[in-house]
């Protein structure tokens, strides 16, 4: 008799988990106009169009039992930080191998990277976007250089301040084209 009402407490429970599952996916939103891979990747992201909070569910009605956070301060599901942003770092660093990149928490990493004209050197980049605004402010490039000593050694070297702030400039450079051009296609 008492495995009888396991069973059937086990099924109930499994009901509401699903059930539970298919309301939070209920208010994603997807955004056209905003590429959806990440070249060099397999990684796949979306962003949402709707305005922060819209888009996130509840499970008994407004102001019941939130799925995804506060409503009040969360952005719902879809990019974490500037789209433009975002899509200019990717095509800055187009050239480059990339190890990670997260749109939800705005960080670009990539592997060494030899240029044809230079061999015994090589550059690593970490870029963090900061923000949801295009702002100058809301992008950061580290950079690491390493020259070669050996068949398989190297040996960190100083990077001038004017080559992570060069990138900098080209990520914002490449946004605001790209700002421009989604513009005037509207």
């Amino acid at each position: 008799m008492f495995v009888k009402y396991v069973e059937a407490f086990s099924r109930a429970a499994a009901t509401v988990a699903i059930v539970v599952a298919l309301t939070a996916c209920s208010g994603a939103r997807i955004e056209e106009d905003i590429p959806r891979e990440v070249p060099g990747s397999n990684s796949v992201y979306t962003s949402s169009t709707a305005p922060s909070g819209a888009g996130i569910g509840s499970l008994f009605g407004d102001g019941g039992l939130g799925i995804g956070g506060n409503r009040g301060t969360s952005s719902g599901t879809g990019i974490g930080v500037n789209a433009l942003l975002w899509q200019a770092t990717l095509d800055t660093i187009a050239f480059m191998p990339l190890v990670q990149a997260d749109p939800f928490g705005g960080v670009i990493l990539t592997d060494w990277y030899s240029a044809e004209t230079a061999p015994s050197e090589r550059l690593k980049l970490n870029i963090f976007i900061l923000g949801q605004d295009l702002r100058a402010d809301a992008v950061r490039v580290s950079m690491f250089r390493q020259r070669r000593t050996g068949a398989d050694s190297w040996e960190d070297v100083a990077v001038q301040p004017q080559g992570p702030i060069g990138i900098e400039n080209a990520i914002l450079t490449r946004a605001r084209t790209l700002r421009r051009e989604r513009a005037s296609a509207r």
